[in-house]
This record gives C-alpha cells, structure tokens and sequence, in this order.
C-alpha cells in the first residue's frame, strides 16, 4: 500500500468529504430510526419508520453501484472476476467467504437499529465505534491471532465507557415523541449481538487479504461485492419472508410520508460516497491519519446529535464518554503509521 503518496490538498479534500458525508450520514440515521414523521390519525400515537432491512437494502444497493464505479476507476478491473479465476478452488473459497460476511453485515446493521428501541442513539453511536472489542473476541478464539497487551487495555476502557454511559442515563420517563421504552437491558444485548456480528466481517475479511489469488482483492472491490452480496440475500429474504412487514409497510409509509424516502436515498447515498473517501485515505495515506479522522467525526457526530435532537447527558454519562474516546484515542496514538491497514477496516464507519 502506497504511503503518504498524496497532497495536502488531496488529504484536506478528503477528510473534508469523509465529514460531510458521514456526519449527514449520521444525522440523518438517528432522523429515519428514532423521531416520528407524523401522527398516525386512527390511534394519534406518533408514527416511526420500522423498517430497517429496507433501509439497509437501498444502502446496500448505492454502495454497489458506487464500489463498481470506483473499482472499474481504481483498478481498472471488474471486481468480479475474483470468482472466475483459473483455480476453481480458490474462487470457491471466495464465493462461500464472502457469502458468509454478507449474511452477517446483512444481520448485523437491522438488529442495531432495532436496538434504538430500547436505547439512547448516542449510546448505539458510542457502541458501534467500538468495533475493536469484537473483532479482538473473534480473532483470538477463531483465528488465534495475538494482539499486544495494550488492545486489551483500550478494549476493556471503551466496554467500560459504554456501560456507564448506558446505564448512567438520567431516570425520567421518556418524551411521548420518543421510540426509546427504556428496556436498557435488552437494547444492549441486541448491540452486543450486532457488534459480535461486525467482529465475525471484518475478522473474516482479514482472512480474505490474506487468501493467495492470481486476482489481487483491493478496498474497491471489496467495497463492491460485498454490499452487491448484501444487496441480493436482503432483496431476496424481505420479498420472499418479509413482503408484508416491510416491503408494503414502506410503500404505505412514504405514501404517507414523502419526507421519509427522501432521508433514505440521501443517506444510502451518502454512506455510499463516505466509503469512498475512508478507502482513498486509506490507499494514499497511513492508518494513523485515517483512525484520527474517523474517531474524530464520530465526536463531532455526537455532538451534533446532542445539539440538533436536544440529547441532555448526564454527569455519569459524559465520563463514559470520556472512557469510550480516550480508550480509542489511545488506539490511535498508539497505532504505527508504518503498519499496514487492510482496506477492510473502513467498515469501521
């Protein structure tokens, strides 16, 4: 991987573009999960969208187009032919790996908004920037990998943060305008189930880079075959299991309400050029300077939810807050920008 191979300007370009569109990217995520678009006039309880696969169906969908572009622009190759390659074995072990993270990308993002049920949206932020837990989890049990002492340590403060933020919410009845029931315990074990799904991707996408291949797999086309593999196992699971509980229910929702799928194209959209930019800092700069961006927009993401949705933190949350971002603050510091990063963490965002 090439290193610090870019300007300035391309640098400030993109981490520039990795903000704007990760942190609309997250505004508008807490809109379409957690506020009402409305009324509903039969029962005059407030109206949440609720269906979150169809969410992920139409990110997933954007991503693919864009990741084709991108990799046909990058690589000048189409990223499918890692499964037509003269060594039917190893394209088979291509084809049954990347069968196995998009089952569990396509699990892992609905059951974390259907925790936003049960639990604050920063807490689900603060949670999902927590992915060095699983994947630590998964690779020594799974793949016996070793990891310095010092992943534990920043594991173990982040696990912390995140439990003493949750459990340090204030103890007031919640807003009549608000999806959250207070069923703390049982939105932290949907977290904790769609973290440890994360973990089994990106652990199994480790093992991919290092698979030998006569077609060379990059960040592009991983970006690509990944969300197009999401794209078809969700599309095909919703109209054949879930067509009336999400495919109508969309239909009559944004009949409903316009606004909805307009918040929904925007954010496949901009989660889809957000990508983009996390794999150009990745390719032409060094982990050090892609982990302080993405941490960094993550706080600024919280910061901004706290202003635009009026969030009220209380003492005991804010230290938990403290913990989550110095644990990965430390990660960051301690990260040696000559290591090489697999383009596969970029799901980190």
């Amino acid at each position: 991987m090439k290193k610090q191979s870019g300007s300035v300007s391309t640098l400030c370009f993109c981490v520039l573009g990795l903000y704007a569109s990760f942190l609309s990217w997250s505004v508008l995520q807490e809109r379409i999960n957690t506020k009402p678009y409305g009324y509903n006039p039969d029962t005059g309880k407030p109206d949440f969208f609720k269906a979150p696969l169809i969410v992920n169906i139409i990110q997933a969908f954007f991503a693919a187009i864009v990741g084709l572009v991108y990799s046909l622009i990058s690589d000048k190759s189409n990223p499918f032919d890692i499964f037509f390659q003269s060594d039917k074995q190893v394209s088979g072990k291509f084809l049954k790996s990347f069968l196995i993270i998009s089952i569990t990308s396509s699990l892992s993002s609905p059951l974390g908004y259907q925790s936003l049920k049960h639990v604050d949206y920063l807490a689900f932020l603060l949670a999902k920037s927590c992915k060095l837990i699983p994947v630590l989890l998964i690779h020594t049990t799974l793949y016996r990998t070793r990891f310095p002492l010092y992943k534990y340590l920043v594991a173990g403060a982040v696990s912390a943060g995140v439990a003493v933020f949750t459990f340090g919410h204030p103890s007031k009845s919640e807003s009549k305008t608000s999806i959250n029931d207070g069923q703390t315990l049982i939105g932290m074990a949907q977290l904790i189930g769609s973290m440890v799904l994360d973990g089994l991707t990106n652990s199994t996408q480790d093992q991919l880079f290092k698979m030998p291949s006569q077609v060379k797999l990059t960040g592009a086309k991983l970006m690509c075959l990944l969300n197009f593999f999401m794209f078809v196992l969700s599309l095909t699971y919703a109209y054949f299991v879930e067509y009336k509980g999400e495919i109508t229910y969309t239909i009559n929702f944004i009949t409903h309400y316009p606004q909805a799928l307009g918040n929904i194209l925007a954010f496949a959209i901009l989660g889809s050029l957000g990508q983009v930019f996390v794999f150009i800092i990745l390719e032409k700069f060094d982990s050090l300077i892609l982990v302080t961006a993405t941490v960094t927009r993550k706080m600024i993401s919280m910061i901004l939810s706290v202003i635009l949705f009026g969030h009220h933190l209380s003492g005991l949350q804010w230290v938990g807050v403290s913990l989550v971002f110095t644990g990965i603050g430390y990660e960051a510091a301690a990260k040696s920008p000559k290591k090489e990063v697999k383009a596969q963490k970029s799901k980190s965002d």
